[in-house]
């Protein structure tokens, strides 16, 4: 019999919901998959398991009897499936700027699948990604490298660092053509300005070079230059010699979700998509403009 696990758990929640709209609410299904479920275990059983009225949904005789056999293997099933996931890890790379929101996203993670998730700083170019002691990464870019997959999460704007010394520190607003006129710390790791985002012929030159963000922040803070930073992670991370100030004109700061196309954690996607679908809870995230990209 052409009979899977998708067939019994659709039969159990019609059951238990006495209906198919509820049902398919719990198992976040389209009625039509639902029915077309329902009917494949029918047919392949050979016996009516439900009686549908346009007011009602029952039970037959062999459906109860499907149904109290059914129902403890699934539950213990699935009890068993919770404790073989106890214990087991999920790590998660950032370089800089973890957003608000995905601490406690990754804590019902947890609660709902029994994986724990950990989130560990790397200073790579790919957050630990290309050094494989991760799971996940928080890129930050336009879009994913080859050999990666992944979710779009949200895109913010960014703001200017500038030494609190400088003269630019008592303005309001810049925008994003001024800082072409002045030297710019690049980090070289993971960062996300660099000069080549300027027009040929108005491209700032480069004041220092570091390999992370803090290092970045102690350079504009010394007053090697000039930087800039997505609202979020300016927030927080704050330097007294240093002075944020609100850009104009500047392009956005897309932040992405990614795992290895191949070879990936087995919770990786699950939780990148859980991580898309409340990217609301996440530091500008927007519902309306999510997209999933992968690549």
């Amino acid at each position: 019999m052409n009979i899977d696990l998708r067939h019994l758990r659709c039969f159990l929640a019609v059951a238990e919901e006495g209906g198919f709209t509820a049902a398919g609410r719990r198992l976040h299904l389209a009625q039509p998959t639902l029915t077309r479920n329902i009917r494949t275990l029918e047919e392949s059983l050979g016996v009516r398991l439900f009686e549908r009225t346009t007011r009602r949904t029952e039970l037959t005789d062999k459906g109860g009897k499907l149904r109290d056999a059914v129902a403890p293997l699934l539950h213990q099933l699935d009890s068993v499936l919770t404790d073989l996931r106890e214990g087991e890890r999920l790590r998660v790379g950032f370089s800089w700027g973890l957003p608000e929101g995905l601490s406690r996203l990754a804590a019902r993670f947890t609660d709902e699948t029994g994986v724990d998730v950990e989130f560990v700083r790397c200073d790579t170019p790919l957050a630990g990604l290309d050094t494989g002691v991760v799971d996940l990464g928080l890129l930050r870019g336009e879009t994913l490298p080859k050999g990666l997959r992944g979710v779009f999460l949200y895109e913010e704007p960014r703001v200017a660092a500038v030494p609190a010394s400088w003269q630019l520190a008592d303005r309001t607003r810049l925008d994003w053509s001024e800082l072409a006129d002045w030297p710019l710390i690049i980090n070289t790791v993971s960062g996300t300005t660099f000069p080549d985002m300027w027009q040929d012929g108005s491209r700032p030159v480069i004041g220092a070079e570091c390999r992370n963000f803090d290092e970045w922040l102690e350079k504009v803070a010394a007053g090697l230059g000039v930087g800039t930073a997505p609202v979020s992670a300016a927030r927080r991370y704050t330097h007294p010699s240093v002075r944020l100030v609100p850009l104009t004109g500047a392009p956005t700061v897309r932040a992405h979700l990614a795992h290895p196309s191949h070879g990936a954690h087995p919770q990786a996607a699950r939780f990148a998509d859980r991580a898309w679908r409340a990217a609301g809870e996440l530091p500008s995230g927007d519902a309306d403009g999510r997209a999933k990209a992968g690549v």
